[in-house]
């Protein structure tokens, strides 16, 4: 596991997720030291956000197809806008967000080389899958961090702008079996890929029994949101 946090002791904080299926009560879940320094959070969730922009602007250039080019165009701007709201609240904390954000440079951008696709419908669901969990993820570990947490969070509940991409896949799927089945087993790479970055987030040395009890009822609900993505897509999770 890659080092990306420091260590230093934190107060206890509670994290909370709530599926996108589920609409009552969040998980609640005790994570004593389990959850990185806000500083941290906010470095990661914003170069992750930077790292979708990345990612979609380069398909842009890729594609040819002009209704491609605009289905891409909106979520790399949903991705900067949020890159930018999060860089908002680091500047008025007053730090510098390329100090906040190098830390994470490397291990970001290895995991972002190693989830880009061989064909543009793969990369487009790497950003489906990877961006619709992380969101989830950080927004759950925003609730730890009182009002900084409460404005990270609604800039992560914007809106993403990644409907037409879904519309894409979705017509890619019905219409074509091969890459139906790669598609498929895409996702499900992707998937343990993306829960080592959460699991990375929350703490950089290998848990214990007890901390993997109380991470179990939080990355369960990430796998569930996930499946139900996956299904509104056409895909088996």
């Amino acid at each position: 596991m890659v080092n990306w946090f420091w260590r230093r002791r934190r107060p206890v904080r509670m994290l909370r997720l709530r599926s996108r299926g589920e609409r009552g009560d969040a998980i609640r879940v005790d994570f004593s030291e389990l959850a990185p320094d806000v500083e941290v959070f906010l470095g990661q969730a914003a170069y992750l956000q930077l790292g979708y922009f990345e990612t979609l602007t380069r398909l842009i250039r890729r594609t040819p197809d002009l209704d491609e080019k605009e289905a891409l165009s909106l979520a790399a701007g949903a991705a900067l806008a949020k890159h930018r709201g999060i860089v908002e609240i680091i500047r008025d904390r007053g730090a510098d967000p390329t100090d906040l954000m190098e830390p994470f440079r490397k291990p970001l951008d290895q995991f972002r080389r190693k989830t880009i696709g061989a064909r543009p419908r793969e990369t487009m669901l790497t950003v489906h899958i990877t961006a619709g969990m992380l969101d989830d993820f950080y927004l759950a570990l925003a609730s730890s961090y009182g009002e900084t947490g409460r404005r990270a969070a609604r800039v992560l509940r914007a809106g993403h702008d990644r409907q037409q991409i879904t519309d894409l896949l979705a017509e890619t799927i019905r219409g074509d079996e091969e890459m139906r089945g790669l598609l498929s087993m895409w996702a499900r790479r992707l998937v343990g890929d993306t829960l080592l970055v959460a699991r990375a987030a929350l703490r950089p040395s290998r848990l214990d029994l007890e901390d993997e009890e109380k991470v179990e009822p939080v990355f369960t609900a990430l796998v569930t949101a996930h499946s139900e993505r996956m299904s509104a897509l056409g895909l088996a999770a």
